[in-house]
């Protein structure tokens, strides 16, 4: 179908798989995500199973993630590419993770839009929950691939909080947006932080400027909704329907009472 897969394997998981398509245009990888979803599920079905991209389907182990790995180009040109600097990286592709960093939190509803999203971005389970980035660190949230010689074109930047269950059109734009305003206002890049997030003490975090996603989809919507880059890249009529149908789904998952209520609850009170 004219989708280029460049790896696949198992994941840490019961059942669970990694697939890695091969980069595209953000328009064109945004089509073969969708295409691809409704594949796996399709041929999934045909032979008796059952194939989910939910973020966390199970309790108790890895969920699902979907890392963006993203890259500007001119021309041939891969514009993230500094041969001089220490990290091999431009001043635009430094300000690009900057914008990232900045405006994570009021991206985040956009990235990972179902309540079921927040019950992967735990910590313990390898998928970001905390505002920072690095190179070999993978529990924050941008992670920068090692630079190989001659393997310019494929320096990027890897966004690691977004879940295969988004909708990769507008995930794909406000990631977009926050890197091009933070090369666009300049924004300053903080050190890496190459120590495990996850072991650091509040104080330890504090002391780094280490700050975390949202951690409830209600909490998300609200940095959303104050957001002038997301309503600007999105639109008003699709920014105002998003905010719309998130706080409708949240609502009829605040009011129904859960198996894990009942257990906790029904003996004692």
């Amino acid at each position: 179908m004219g989708i280029e897969v460049e790896y696949s394997h198992h994941e840490v998981a019961p059942s669970q798989h990694e697939i890695d398509l091969r980069y595209k245009d953000a328009l064109t990888m945004a089509d073969q995500v969708m295409t691809h979803r409704i594949v796996v599920k399709e041929i999934a079905q045909r032979y008796g199973y059952y194939a989910t991209f939910m973020p966390k389907p199970i309790f108790g182990v890895n969920g699902s993630g979907m890392h963006v790995h993203q890259s500007l180009f001119k021309g041939d040109k891969n514009t993230f590419f500094d041969p001089n600097d220490e990290y091999h990286l431009s001043t635009e592709g430094r300000g690009y993770i900057a914008g990232l960093l900045m405006h994570a939190p009021e991206i985040t509803s956009v990235a990972n839009q179902w309540v079921n999203s927040y019950k992967r971005l735990v910590p313990g389970y390898e998928a970001p929950v905390y505002i920072s980035w690095a190179r070999r660190n993978r529990s924050t949230l941008v992670r920068v691939p090692m630079y190989k010689p001659g393997k310019e074109e494929a320096t990027r930047v890897e966004y690691r909080s977004p879940d295969p269950a988004c909708n990769p059109y507008l995930a794909f734009s406000v990631m977009l947006a926050a890197g091009l305003a933070g090369i666009k206002n300049r924004y300053e890049l903080p050190p890496p932080t190459e120590k495990d997030v996850y072991l650091m003490n509040d104080e330890e975090k504090a002391k780094e400027g280490i700050k975390s996603l949202p951690g409830g989809l209600i909490e998300a919507i609200a940095l959303t909704e104050k957001s002038e880059l997301v309503r600007e890249a999105l639109g008003d009529h699709v920014f105002n329907n998003f905010i719309t149908s998130k706080k409708v789904e949240w609502d009829r998952y605040r009011v129904n009472v859960t198996e894990w209520e009942l257990k906790e609850y029904l003996g004692v009170l």
